[in-house]
C-alpha cells in the first residue's frame, strides 16, 4: 500500500535538493503510478491518468479517450496489415476502441462533444502493484524527474546566458576545461581560453557564458575567457556607474591575454567616463587586468568627432594631424618620426586595436608624407621608411639666412651650404672695411 505521507516528505526534499518545481514532481509521481496501473490492470493501447490528493491520501486512476471519425482514424480490423504507402506520407493511426471513440458514441455522453476532446471514464482504484509494474513506475519517475531537472537547470542558466558564472575547474581534456557549476558542468573550448593563462584542476575561476545548447548527448553550456563582453561583464562588476548605465562602454578592441582597448562615454557630464573605470589609483582596472592574466587595458573616452577619437584611440600616441576619407571609411594619422613605432605598437598591435575600436582603417605617416605601403585592418608595414623633416632649429636658421627651401623635403646639407654662403660673405666685407681703413 502506497504510503501518501512518506511520499510527500520524501518530493519535498526532492524538490530542496534538485530544485525541481513541485507541480513537475507531482506530475512525474502520477505518471509513474499511472504507467505502473496500465502495466498491472490496464488494456492494450488504453491511456490511464492518475491524479494524487496528498492531504486526504487518496488516488484516483481515469481512462481517456479521443474523440475520432473517419477523417482522423483508419478504421480497419485489428488483422489486418496497413497498406504501403510513398516515401514522405504518413499513415492516420488505426482505432482502437480502448483509446478513441467515434463521435457519434461520444455524444451519447456529452451532446456537444468535438474532434480531439477526452473523454474520461474512473476506473477502479488499486494500490497493490506487482513487481513489474513497479519497476515500471520507478523507470518512469526517474526518467521523469531528470527530464524535469534539466528543464529546470536550462531555465536557470538561460537567465545568466550573457553574464559571468563562476566555477571550479573539475578537468581538463584535450584542450577543453570542464568547469563544475555546481549544478552542471560547463565547457570552456580550446579557442575561448586565454593562450598566456595555464589553468589547474580545483581553481576557481569566472568566465562569460555565451551558449546554451540542448542536443542528443543532453545540455552543453559553454563559456568563454576571451569574448570581447566578458571585459565588459568585468568592468560592470568593479564599476558601479558602468552597472547603473551612467557610464556606456560604446565598443571593445580586445587581443586576449595581451592588450585591449575600450572606449567608454557618460550618460551624465557630471560623470568622468576613464575615471570610472580607471577608479582611485587604478584600482578597478588593475583587478580586471589581474584577472585577465596581466593583459593591459587602455580606457579611452569615446567622441562623435571622428578625429578625436582615432587620436585618442592610438593613445599612447600623439598624432599631428588626421585626414579622414569618410566614403571608405579611412584615416591617415600623421604622427612625428620619434612616435611612429609608439603609434603602430608591436607588432602592429596598437593601431590594429584602434582599428577595431572605432570602425576605421588607419593608416600610420611620418613627416606629413605618407607611407608606401599599408596593410590592411589598419596595421602598417614593418618596413615603412621614416622621412626625414626639419628640425625647429633647422627652420630659425633658414629664416634668420633669409633662406627658402627647394622643396618640402629639403635637407640638411642644403642649410649648411647656405649658413657657408653666408659666411665667406661677411669674410668679404671685413676684408673691404679694412682696405678702407688703411
Amino acid at each position: 500500500m502506497l504510503d501518501i505521507k512518506a511520499l510527500k516528505v520524501a518530493l519535498e526534499q526532492l524538490e530542496q535538493e534538485k530544485k525541481i518545481a513541485h507541480e513537475k514532481v507531482v506530475d512525474a509521481v502520477e505518471k509513474s503510478l499511472a504507467a505502473a496501473y496500465q502495466k498491472e490492470y490496464g488494456k492494450r493501447g488504453q491511456i490511464v491518468h492518475c491524479k494524487i490528493n496528498f492531504d486526504t491520501g487518496e488516488t484516483s486512476f481515469e481512462q481517456v479517450k479521443v474523440v475520432v471519425d473517419e477523417s482522423t482514424v483508419r478504421m480497419i480490423a485489428e488483422d489486418e496489415e496497413d497498406p504501403i504507402v510513398a516515401e514522405g506520407e504518413e499513415l492516420l493511426p488505426r482505432f482502437n476502441e480502448e483509446r478513441h471513440m467515434l463521435i457519434k458514441d461520444a455524444r451519447l455522453f456529452k451532446k456537444n462533444a468535438e474532434l480531439g476532446e477526452e473523454i474520461i471514464f474512473p476506473l477502479d482504484s488499486q494500490d497493490d502493484f506487482g513487481r513489474i509494474a513497479a519497476q515500471t513506475a520507478k523507470q518512469v519517475i526517474v526518467q521523469k524527474l531528470r527530464e524535469a531537472e534539466r528543464e529546470s537547470i536550462v531555465g536557470e542558466f538561460t537567465d545568466k546566458e550573457g553574464t559571468i558564472v563562476t566555477g571550479i575547474v573539475q578537468r581538463i581534456e584535450r584542450g577543453s576545461v570542464f568547469v563544475d557549476l555546481g549544478r552542471t558542468t560547463a565547457i570552456i573550448p580550446f579557442e575561448e581560453q586565454i593562450a598566456v593563462e595555464r589553468l589547474r584542476a580545483g581553481e576557481r575561476i569566472r568566465a562569460y557564458l555565451f551558449s546554451i545548447e540542448e542536443g542528443i548527448r543532453g545540455l552543453s553550456i559553454r563559456l568563454s575567457r576571451t569574448h570581447p563582453k566578458f571585459l565588459i561583464e568585468l568592468f560592470k562588476l568593479e564599476s558601479a556607474e558602468i552597472a547603473q548605465g551612467v557610464v556606456e562602454i560604446v565598443s571593445v578592441a580586445r587581443e586576449p591575454g595581451s592588450r585591449s582597448k575600450i572606449a567608454v562615454k557618460a550618460n551624465d557630464d557630471r560623470v568622468d567616463p576613464v575615471g570610472a573605470c580607471v577608479g582611485q589609483r587604478g584600482v578597478r582596472v588593475s583587478a580586471i587586468t589581474q584577472e585577465l592574466s596581466g593583459e593591459k587595458i587602455d580606457v579611452i573616452e569615446w567622441n562623435e568627432d571622428a578625429r578625436k577619437f582615432i587620436a585618442s584611440s592610438l593613445s599612447p600616441a600623439k598624432p599631428l594631424s588626421i585626414e579622414i576619407n569618410e566614403t571608405d571609411k579611412k584615416a591617415i594619422v600623421t604622427v612625428a618620426p620619434e612616435e611612429q613605432s609608439l603609434a603602430i605598437g608591436k607588432g602592429g598591435q596598437n593601431v590594429r586595436l584602434a582599428a577595431k575600436l572605432t570602425g576605421w582603417k588607419i593608416d600610420i605617416i611620418s613627416g606629413g608624407e605618407m607611407l608606401a605601403e599599408a596593410t590592411t585592418e589598419g596595421v602598417i608595414s614593418d618596413t615603412a621608411i621614416v622621412n626625414e623633416t626639419l628640425t625647429e632649429e633647422m627652420k630659425e636658421v633658414m629664416e634668420a639666412l633669409n633662406v627658402e627651401p627647394e622643396t618640402e623635403s629639403t635637407t640638411t646639407k642644403t642649410v649648411e651650404e647656405a649658413v657657408m654662403e653666408e659666411g665667406a660673405k661677411q669674410e668679404d666685407a671685413s676684408l673691404v672695411t679694412t682696405e678702407e681703413s688703411k
